[in-house]
């Protein structure tokens, strides 16, 4: 059903973008669409665990549909009007969607995306996403600081605190301070919603206490 419900989104979007040719915005989130969903066979294994960005066999991605998001991203930068809340989340889509390899995603360029959506759309997901992209730019420490930021804002109010707790685990975990990330996965796992969500973090567990990380300096 949700198969079904994605593609029939895709093609409204289409249609609209057919109608409203000058229109950036309608371009843009047909272009964030197709991106988003050509990784969808690959984002879990074959026994529906999560399978995070980093990790996917971009083999599975669909090449035809990416190219398709990229065409209807070149339709929305050559519209009027300027980037809108779709056309940078497709241009962040764009990023991840064309990278050949996990190394290779062009991270400095998703971070100056994020400083321009969170102009546009100052959320806390938003916010969310710039500390994660900044953490892959300059290192994790930096990106902890941009998660202190969003804490000190109050985000975790509005923000689903398993989402923050497992960004600021992850982190961590890059960081190599095995100790707090184990109690920020720890924290994630209690608050996560859903079962895929609970056994993807506790195999992060799982991974860090094999790892034998050392405690915290």
């Amino acid at each position: 059903q949700q198969v079904t419900l994605c593609t029939e989104a895709i093609r409204l979007a289409r249609a609209l973008g057919d109608l409203l040719p000058d229109e950036p915005e309608v371009h843009g989130l047909l272009a964030l669409m197709l991106l988003h969903d050509s990784r969808r066979t690959a984002r879990t294994s074959a026994d529906g665990d999560l399978v995070p960005l980093d990790e996917q066999d971009r083999g599975r991605w669909d090449r035809v549909q990416i190219a398709d998001g990229v065409r209807a991203l070149g339709r929305a930068r050559a519209a009027s009007g300027g980037a809108g809340p779709y056309v940078l989340q497709a241009e962040i889509a764009a990023c991840h969607a064309t990278a050949s390899a996990p190394a290779a995603t062009d991270w400095d360029r998703i971070v100056a995306l994020y400083d321009r959506l969170v102009e546009v759309v100052p959320s806390p997901h938003v916010r969310l996403g710039r500390a994660v992209a900044i953490g892959m730019a300059r290192g994790a420490d930096a990106g902890l600081d941009a998660l202190a930021e969003l804490h000190d804002a109050g985000a975790p109010h509005h923000l689903a605190a398993h989402l923050l707790a497992a960004a600021e685990a992850d982190l961590l975990r890059r960081a190599g301070r095995g100790a707090s990330a184990t109690e920020a996965y720890r924290r994630a796992l209690g608050l996560a919603p859903t079962e895929a969500e609970r056994r993807f973090l506790e195999r992060r567990l799982a991974e860090l206490s094999d790892a034998h990380r050392l405690p915290d300096a």
